[in-house]
């Protein structure tokens, strides 16, 4: 099974919104750390879109979706392939049903925040679950976590360095995916929701937390794709390769990983009926003695097998093979030096 694999980083925000990098600074990190692709979402606004700023920088595409919240600021949702913004006062189901009637699709961003660190940013938690047109889940949340762990204790190494206290995607979040998967698909993204903000520590000096290019080396949404990508700075060729990587997201053909524990690139999951093999994100129909098969990148990773939100079987071996008996929504965790990296999408196994 040939495919192609683009690695990229998801949420983020410019000067467009509350962010305070421009379209050149971000780009820029992303071309420095080697990024197939970004997409930003900035609050309540595709100016960036509109001002022409979808194209490839180097060899890094830049896609433009954006993130709207309900009048309460909560349900943040991140909406992408999307060519208007809704006003906030519609409630978030409202906002995410038209998005899907547009030809949209989205993610619910943040779901479980909890964080309290801080109270000039409190929690935005998704409350709306009884809403069919949610497409995805922000799983893991770089941001969120960050200011969830944060203590008196460690606020300066945590200032410092970002990326040491983000472990793992909180048990909550993935729970009620796993829940929804039993019903539909409901696709699974990381985001690094990146602001560059700046903070004065002790009054003395100016740190700059969450910078785009730290950010951009730890939570990524690697994507898989069977489709011809080119990187051509035409407007055809982005056309072409947005599609790709939109499609991809939209069907739950990529996996999410903390490329800061080690590069996951090369990590797949996928089933295979009798040498016919269909990745991550797929629905397939049920024959006996199926099996789902697991590569890890490394060596001495352990892969975690869950049906329907269950685990049911553990593996130490780089390649996994797992014979399953019966249908339900699998999907696998895969841990490397006893932390959390990488996350797969969901194969649904149908009667």
């Amino acid at each position: 099974m040939h495919v192609t694999e683009l690695v990229g980083a998801i949420h983020m925000h410019s000067s467009y919104s509350d962010g305070t990098g421009t379209i050149e600074e971000i780009t820029k990190a992303a071309k420095e750390i080697g990024l197939d692709y970004i997409i930003l979402t900035d609050h309540n606004t595709l100016r960036a879109k509109n001002e022409g700023a979808e194209k490839f920088y180097g060899n890094s595409l830049l896609l433009v979706g954006y993130e709207i919240n309900d009048k309460e600021n909560k349900n943040h949702y991140l909406a992408l392939r999307v060519n208007k913004t809704y006003p906030t006062r519609m409630r978030a189901k409202e906002y995410v049903r038209k998005i899907k009637e547009d030809g949209g699709f989205g993610f619910t961003a943040h779901p479980h925040e909890k964080r309290s660190s801080m109270k000039e940013h409190p929690p935005y938690p998704w409350t709306e679950w009884d809403c069919p047109e949610i497409h995805g889940i922000e799983i893991w949340n770089h941001m969120s976590e960050w200011m969830e762990n944060l203590t008196e204790q460690n606020k300066y190494e945590s200032f410092l360095h970002p990326l040491k206290t983000v472990s793992a995607p909180p048990m909550e979040t993935l729970a009620m995916w796993d829940e929804l998967n039993k019903q539909r698909k409901v696709v699974a993204i990381g985001g690094v929701d990146a602001h560059a903000h700046k903070v004065n520590v002790l009054g003395l000096f100016e740190v700059e937390v969450f910078p785009y290019k730290v950010l951009f080396k730890s939570i990524r949404t690697h994507i898989l794709t069977g489709s011809n990508y080119e990187v051509r700075n035409t407007p055809e060729g982005v056309d072409s390769a947005s599609k790709i990587i939109l499609h991809a997201l939209e069907q739950g053909n990529c996996f999410v990983a903390n490329d800061n524990v080690h590069d996951a690139t090369g990590f797949r999951f996928f089933a295979d009926q009798n040498g016919i093999c269909s990745m991550m994100g797929s629905t397939v129909t049920f024959i006996p003695e199926m099996t789902l098969q697991a590569i890890s990148p490394v060596e001495g990773s352990v892969t975690k097998l869950l049906l329907n939100g269950k685990i049911i079987a553990v593996s130490e071996q780089k390649n996994s093979m797992f014979t399953i008996h019966e249908p339900g929504a699998y999907r696998v965790e895969v841990l490397l030096h006893k932390k959390a990296w990488i996350f797969s999408n969901h194969i649904h196994v149908v009667k």
